[in-house]
């Protein structure tokens, strides 16, 4: 449960602080919509939750991070949903097959998917679209992205390191379901 908990906490954080800040700058002369501090991150989560509990906790999750934030901001609550939901159909298509072969790849390779396209569904339907505001929102993404992988890597290596369990599979002595072969961090 904590994992759902983590991925609605930071939807809804994601559109309150877009309607609470607007737009931030990001650096390198960027600004992008102050939500990128939270969307990137979420990313992670839904990966995360998705390993823990299964892909239709992840959609129950953006649904119910969209009702939430209904609530906080309905100009943008929609415009997040439908993205979110979006850019997890494409989650599952890049997250899904690869994750068995290089767990923390697979982390990365859908994020960055994700990054990409929730970023220009988000701002098309949030009448929000600009060229600047699409590459500050990716950007801004992609550094949460870096630094949430970065966490994961050491936080597994450390639980290895200690002949622990992770707290995330799949872990390296499982086998795949059906194929029989060994993930790798």
């Amino acid at each position: 449960m904590g994992w759902f908990l983590c991925y609605v906490a930071t939807i809804v954080a994601a559109n309150w602080s877009l309607e609470r800040w607007g737009l931030i700058n990001i650096g390198f002369g960027l600004m992008a919509p102050a939500g990128v501090l939270f969307a990137g991150v979420a990313f992670t989560f839904r990966d995360l939750l998705q390993e823990a509990r299964g892909r239709w906790w992840s959609v129950t999750a953006i649904a119910v991070g969209s009702f939430v934030s209904w609530w906080i901001s309905p100009s943008f609550a929609v415009a997040s949903g439908v993205a979110f939901g979006i850019s997890e159909l494409a989650d599952f298509a890049v997250y899904t097959p690869l994750r068995w072969r290089h767990w923390l790849a697979a982390v990365a390779l859908s994020n960055t998917v994700g990054t990409v396209l929730d970023s220009f569904i988000f701002l098309r339907l949030a009448d929000l679209w600009s060229r600047d505001a699409f590459l500050g929102l990716v950007v801004g993404k992609t550094y949460m992205t870096v630094i949430a992988v970065a966490v994961l890597w050491m936080l597994r290596r450390r639980a290895v390191s200690l002949r622990l369990r992770p707290a995330w599979p799949p872990n390296p002595g499982d086998r795949h379901p059906t194929h029989g072969q060994r993930p790798t961090a």
